[in-house]
């Protein structure tokens, strides 16, 4: 999975739900329209630093900004020794 193309795809489809033009979120967001629209089409490599900007300015989580789909979604529990549980295992029956 290309990152840029799927952070580019997220601050556009999150700017047009808030009824965004790229000139509105340039404002609010201090990044220049050019660099905004670079940035959706997966030109650009914005910094961690950036994404938390872009999100503050967007009234989002920066997590939502990364996550495919645009969905945050809650992690597969863990096991001991920090391993995840392989999704074939299943979980015992209370009945």
């Amino acid at each position: 999975m290309d990152m840029r193309r799927l952070v580019g795809r997220n601050v556009r489809r999150i700017r047009l739900e808030k009824g965004l033009t790229q000139e509105a979120f340039a404002e609010r967001s201090g990044f220049s329209q050019q660099y905004l629209s670079s940035l959706e089409r997966g030109t650009r490599n914005p910094t961690v630093v950036t994404l938390f900007e872009l999100a503050s300015a967007l009234g989002v989580s920066h997590v939502a900004l990364v996550e495919p789909d645009g969905e945050v979604k809650a992690a597969k529990p863990m096991r001991r020794g920090g391993r995840r549980k392989p999704s074939a295992e299943k979980e015992p029956d209370d009945r």
